[in-house]
């Protein structure tokens, strides 16, 4: 693997490619640090800190690797865009006119994709609205991250309009990386958020467990990766038989190739999504004043100890496992473009019959992939319930966003070099 890493700096373009990348990282790293004015961070942080890894907060400083924590000009992150993104694709199974943009290729593509951007920045000045509102609330139990006599009608737009620019700047280097980099430049702005976060909280886990609970500790945050990169390589293969046909004056030859279907499919955003629903309750409390409302909520979940949060959580990712999965691959259509190129699966009738073993497969290996996401989300809660810390850093969020993007971006690398003739990461 070393040998291969230092391939990739023999090769001018990729060097290039691979040194643009790290200097857009650096930069938005340090967009990171800079914080917005007029606020208190000490009190954010104890705010952030009392709300453990439970809360829609807590996902937002992790996708800005703590820039929140800090309220730095990059504190929403990239979490706009991905809610955005989430939007869009599940309306583009609703609305007809985003079904036709996405069949028209890479024209219809730009478009869905300046749509998005579009839709980021609204979803940017609403968030960033409701977190400058929502912590100067707080001063009702005495802590108020605005300094004393600052929350003025100025100040408030300056920090809303500061947040809702340093995510359209985010989005606008992740497009960079893209362009002229390596990998997806989303996917490796929310890696470095993630991975900036680690030494941290593994040092924080030292100094209240010890050197024992923090050797275990990384133990199972080895183990979690391995079962991780297990489950992120597994998928079912389902094999294709296309027949020889005449396209124009040509006569194109046959062959068998084969369909993969992951395991699991959705990715992450079962998980997002199960946290983010799991925060609907808390906000309901702040509303609904009733006490034992509010004691169930405090008690159940947002107790990450609780039985009834690990089923919830459990629940909801299951449901949105298959319901993600069945938004982002339809049976129905695969089917119909492989009897439109003239394939078919063997034993299977084209048509009808191909769409419903297809569901079929899904559904089975959607199961076992849904499990396995509700059991690396649930890892960190089972620690947690078991010796008293405050942070776990191989939560299954971080685990698998880091997986699955160094994965991809090693493949992206390995292409690139096979192509030069050299020996790429993953043989």
């Amino acid at each position: 693997m070393l040998k291969a890493f230092l391939n990739a700096f023999r090769v001018p373009d990729l060097r290039n490619k691979i040194l643009f990348t790290l200097l857009i990282v650096a930069v938005y790293r340090f967009g990171s640090h800079v914080p917005v004015p007029v606020v208190d961070i000490s009190e954010l942080q104890r705010q952030l800190n009392q709300q453990g890894q439970t809360g829609f907060l807590s996902l937002i400083n992790l996708f800005s690797g703590g820039a929140l924590g800090r309220m730095a000009v990059f504190g929403l992150g990239i979490m706009p865009y991905i809610t955005s993104s989430i939007i869009m694709q599940l309306l583009t199974v609703v609305i007809p006119k985003l079904q036709q943009w996405q069949d028209q290729g890479e024209a219809g593509t730009k478009k869905i994709n300046q749509w998005t951007r579009y839709v980021t920045v609204v979803l940017a000045l609403l968030q960033s609205t409701g977190l400058v509102f929502l912590f100067h609330n707080q001063s009702q139990s005495g802590v108020d991250v605005f300094l004393g006599g600052t929350f003025t009608p100025p100040n408030i737009a300056l920090v809303i309009l500061t947040f809702t620019a340093g995510t359209a700047m985010v989005m606008w280097l992740g497009e960079l990386i893209t362009q002229r980099g390596v990998g997806n430049g989303m996917s490796i702005l929310i890696f470095t958020s993630v991975i900036s976060r680690l030494p941290s909280e593994g040092h924080a886990i030292l100094l209240q467990g010890g050197t024992p609970k923090f050797v275990v500790i990384m133990l199972i945050g080895v183990a979690i990766i391995l079962a991780v990169v297990f489950m992120e390589q597994g998928q079912r293969r389902i094999p294709v038989q296309y027949a020889k046909r005449v396209v124009g004056r040509r006569m194109t030859s046959g062959g068998s190739t084969y369909l993969p279907l992951k395991v699991n499919q959705a990715g992450v955003i079962p998980i997002i999504f199960a946290t983010s629903v799991l925060y609907f309750p808390t906000l309901l409390a702040s509303v609904i004043h009733a006490g034992w409302f509010q004691r169930f909520v405090t008690n159940n979940v947002n107790n990450q100890k609780s039985l009834v949060y690990m089923a919830m959580l459990t629940l909801l990712i299951v449901f949105f496992s298959y319901f993600y999965t069945a938004i982002q691959f339809d049976p129905v259509r695969t089917a119909d473009q492989i009897r439109k190129q003239g394939g078919f699966i063997p034993g299977i009738r084209p048509g009808p019959p191909t769409s419903n073993y297809l569901n079929y497969v899904l559904v089975r290996i959607t199961l076992p992939g849904s499990l396995f996401l509700a059991a690396i989300a649930l890892v960190p809660s089972i620690v947690l319930a078991y010796w008293a810390f405050n942070q776990f850093p191989f939560g299954g969020t971080s685990v698998l966003i880091t997986v699955g993007v160094a994965l991809e971006t090693m493949k992206q690398i390995e292409s690139q070099l096979m192509m030069r003739h050299y020996e790429g990461f993953l043989k």
